[in-house]
Formats: structure tokens, sequence, C-alpha cells
């Protein structure tokens, strides 16, 4: 099969850069920051014409207060950048920060996360996904699963097997094997960055065990920790809680040199 003739997800896996994560964790990347923005806004700007934003400026003011000291202790260029805050008319517990720089908050989440050490967590996880470029790695990791599962389609149909039987049983291999796995391994890095950011504008990283615990009583019955997109509960409290401890001297001196937010609802 020559190149030129390759399937899309085949020929990028083929043409795929690597690139290294703010813990110095190798990626896979595919797509460039400028595409992974422009999905950003056009996610963001879907969500403005479905109405999903409400105007409660109290709450809004509150989460633009604490995402801002966080912004500004973020590395370059994400700390120079213009966001955006909104509020999302939706009582569950969740929050985003997207590429292009769009930040967005549950009413929900502020009967969670309540004061600002609390929100710094949630919004220094999800502005640590930005960060450490975790969209593009997905969209890479999903190019690189539809280019094995093709791969091993085409070879299980040159030795008789059934190619829909096989894709079907390779895209479950892919699932399990490939993309949760590095799922939860972001999910761990975004919790150490945003654990640190939130430290370093201020805010108190005693706040994240407490938090995570919290949110994991939230939910009903959880699917095992190898079938989760997430660490454990257990798992990510202790952690955090290890971590707590080991970055008060920054938390301490970030306050003594003026970091010290007072965003209040």
């Amino acid at each position: 099969m020559k190149p030129r003739h390759l399937p899309v997800p085949l020929a990028l896996a083929l043409l795929a850069g690597c690139a290294t994560s703010p813990t110095g964790r190798s990626q896979l990347m595919m797509v460039s920051d400028g595409q992974m923005s422009q999905m950003g806004l056009a996610a963001f700007n879907d969500l403005r014409k479905q109405g999903k934003f409400v105007e409660v400026p109290r709450e809004r003011a509150y989460a633009t207060c604490v995402s801002n000291a966080l912004i500004a202790v973020l590395p370059p260029p994400w700390n120079t950048q213009s966001w955006e805050v909104q509020i999302v008319g939706d009582d569950s517990a969740n929050a985003f920060a997207l590429p292009g720089g769009r930040i967005g908050v549950n009413r929900g989440m502020f009967k969670i996360a309540t004061d600002q050490d609390q929100l710094a967590v949630v919004l220094g996880h999800e502005l640590s996904h930005v960060v450490a470029r975790h969209g593009a790695e997905r969209v890479s990791d999903n190019y690189a699963a539809q280019a094995a599962v093709l791969a091993g389609s085409v070879y299980a149909g040159t030795r008789g097997t059934n190619a829909g039987y096989a894709a079907a049983a390779l895209g479950l291999g892919a699932e399990v094997g490939i993309l949760l796995p590095f799922s939860r391994i972001q999910e761990s890095e975004a919790d150490t960055l945003g654990q640190r950011y939130m430290a370093e504008a201020g805010f108190d990283p005693r706040a994240a065990p407490a938090l995570w615990q919290k949110m994991a009583h939230q939910g009903g019955s959880k699917p095992p920790v190898f079938l989760s997109s997430h660490p454990s509960s257990a798992q990510r409290e202790q952690r955090l809680a290890q971590q707590a401890q080991q970055l008060l001297p920054v938390y301490q001196q970030a306050r003594a040199g003026g970091h010290a937010p007072n965003c209040r609802l």
C-alpha cells in the first residue's frame, strides 16, 4: 500500500511527533496547539449558542477571581493568554478548561467547592489539562488507536479471520489497553500540576485531598479502577495529602510574596 493511499488515521500515525509533558512524560502528538485552540473555541461557542451559560454575576466574578490567580502562575504562553470564564446552568459538580482560553464552571460545583481553596483545586486541575496538552494527546491517542485497529483488521482479513469481528475485538483492546490508561495518567498528572499551581498562587494545597473526598461521595457505584478514566479515590486522596505537605513551603512563600487571593462568593 503506497503512503498516499493510506487511510487518514494510519497516515497521521506515521507522521506523528513526540512531545514532553510538564512532568517529563513522553507524549504522542499529531495535532497542533492552533488546531486544539480552534476546537476549544468552537466547543465553547456551541455551548453559548445552546444557551448553556447563565447570567449570575456573583458566581462568575468569584470563579474569575480564582481563575485569574491561577492563570498568573501558569507557564507561558498560558499566563499571558486572554481567558474567558462562564457559568454553566447545570446542578452537577463539574468544571472544564479548554484550549483557546475558555473556562466553564457548573453552578453545582459551588455546592461542593465551598471556598476559594477548594475551587482552586478544581480549576487548577482543569487548567493543568490545557497546559499539559492533554486534549491534543487524547486526540492523537485516538488516531493511533484507529490506526492500530485498521492495521489489525487488514491483517486479520488476509489470514481468513472475519475482519469485522477482529475490528471489534481490537477496538476493545485499544480502549482498555491504550486510551483509558493514558487517561488515568493524565488525570494524575493534572492533579500533581494543579496542586502545585494552586500553592504557587497562594491557595492552600491541603484543600485538594478534602475536595476530592467530597467529590468521591457524590456519585453512586464506581467502575473498577482498571476500567476507570480516573485514579481510585483512595489512591488520589493519599497522594494529594502527601504532596500537600511537600507544597506547604511553596504556599507559605507565595503568601509572603504577595500571592494572597481573597476571592469570595
